[in-house]
């Protein structure tokens, strides 16, 4: 972290609180990020980059503000934007009193591990090989690697005298394998990577057992048939239970959304007063977790300040909890989540996930499937529409495949699942012992749209949907 942005934070905080405000905190923080796209075998471009400045947060006579300062170089600049933010305030009409719930003072300087340094060139070479495997595959047409990485340093303090720096490297590589044959087209695409450095994606040389699967299997279906639209039981892949996890359990399950602070723009929660009533079948367990090393959504401290833990928000088929803020905390009447995030300085935090996800069952994938007489499995994800308050979805995967009498049969392409969330939570019947965390790296949220990354994921689970093709 720069000194200086650092500096001017701790200056910021002790100006603030000389401007009878109820509650402060600021965001110092500075990345790097260095990318670089490459299509069939040549590099399109490459992009670096680098970014740092200083976002407030003003709460003051119950009305919230903010300002943000790219790159300042004195603190007149800061105090200067500070300044309107403050007085900007008379001109706001009455606001309902805002509270925040109590939170621990804390003091930590964290550096998240990174085993193998990444550098540009590196990433060029690791792409470069995904690219050439892929594009080796018979039918493809197009193959298009992406691989980036990002350094991060953010310094967070606040008005009650917490000072937190946490050090940070993500990488991730996404990938797509375009074919053509028999006069359809298909892609399939994947995305790898984590919280760390070139060890995310390289171990066990998983980025290059990647490229081959989707290469392979968007050239198996230009051969694959469309479905016939049916009511049936469903299979799904851990891939695909991370949208779907993400979509219909996490969005939800935001605080903000349940109180219906986001309709107009993003929408709300079907389950809005249901906390302690069934929602699913005894099998369905959901948490969200920042906690879980390694994945996209790892961090020890969120943008208040609040020590992450592992929060527990169906049991059982009961729901149990919501992802709060110190805000939201105090109108439920419970402790915050550690699930206030933004994107960067520019943006006030929101609440968003961290690492949502279904958990484990017990049951072997292969033995879920052999139950079935006739159904489907469902594999990766590709594209979700949901109503405003979560309830109606349908999520097009990747590809599928028929299941009859236990055996997995005929290969399906352009497949949309579709259902409503408590009908389908409650037919849940078995949950896989193979659960996954996926990355996820383009989340929207918040006006202005903020585009967030984290991870989500699940085991296999089994139940009752519609499938339909769309051509």
């Amino acid at each position: 972290m720069d000194s200086k942005l650092q500096d001017f934070a701790d200056i910021a905080i002790k100006y603030a609180s000389k401007s009878e405000i109820q509650y402060c905190d600021v965001r110092a923080e500075q990345l790097k990020r260095e990318s670089v796209l490459l299509e069939n075998n040549q590099i399109e471009h490459v992009r670096t980059g680098e970014d740092k400045g200083i976002g407030i947060r003003i709460l003051k006579d119950n009305i919230w503000r903010f300002c943000s300062i790219t790159n300042p170089q004195s603190f007149d600049q800061i105090k200067d934007a500070m300044d309107n933010s403050i007085r900007n305030t008379k001109h706001h009409g009455k606001n309902e009193n805002i509270s925040l719930y109590p939170n621990t003072v804390n003091k930590n300087k964290i550096h998240y591990p990174v085993l193998k340094k990444p550098e540009l060139e590196d990433i060029i070479k690791i792409g470069l090989e995904c690219n050439k495997i892929i594009s080796g595959v018979e039918k493809i047409i197009k193959s298009s690697v992406n691989p980036s990485y990002t350094v991060n340093s953010k310094y967070f303090v606040n008005s009650e005298g917490s000072e937190i720096l946490q050090n940070f490297t993500d990488t991730i590589v996404e990938m797509i394998a375009t074919s053509h044959g028999s006069g359809i087209t298909q892609s399939i695409n994947i995305t790898e990577g984590g919280r760390g450095g070139i060890e995310q994606i390289i171990a066990d040389e998983k980025i290059f057992r990647s490229a081959k699967e989707i290469a392979s299997k968007a050239a198996e279906l230009t051969n694959a048939k469309p479905v016939k639209e049916e009511k049936s039981t469903i299979i799904m892949n851990p891939d695909f239970v991370s949208l779907l996890t993400h979509e219909i359990l996490g969005h939800p399950s935001e605080g903000d959304r349940v109180l219906g602070k986001e309709m107009a723009w993003a929408g709300g929660a079907w389950w809005k007063g249901k906390i302690g009533e069934k929602i699913g079948s005894e099998m369905l367990n959901v948490f969200d977790d920042p906690t879980i090393e390694e994945s996209l959504g790892w961090y020890y401290f969120d943008d208040e300040g609040v020590e992450t833990r592992k929060t527990t928000l169906v049991e059982n088929g009961i729901l149990k909890n919501h992802m709060q803020s110190r805000e939201t905390a105090q109108t439920f009447n419970v402790a915050p989540t550690g699930n206030m995030r933004a994107t960067n300085y520019r943006f006030m935090p929101l609440i968003r996930m961290a690492c949502t996800c279904i958990e484990s069952g017990d049951w072997n994938v292969d033995e879920m499937i052999k139950e079935v007489k006739h159904g489907y499995l469902v594999s990766n994800m590709k594209i979700p529409s949901i109503d405003m308050k979560r309830y109606n979805w349908n999520i097009s995967c990747q590809y599928a495949q028929k299941i009859e009498n236990g055996e997995i049969t005929d290969l399906l392409r352009d497949v949309i699942v579709m259902g409503t969330a408590p009908e389908f939570f409650a037919s849940i019947n078995a949950c896989g012992d193979d659960f996954t965390v996926r990355p996820i790296t383009n989340c929207g949220k918040g006006d202005p749209m903020q585009s967030m990354i984290m991870g989500n994921g699940g085991p296999t689970i089994r139940g009752t949907a519609t499938v339909k093709s769309v051509n």
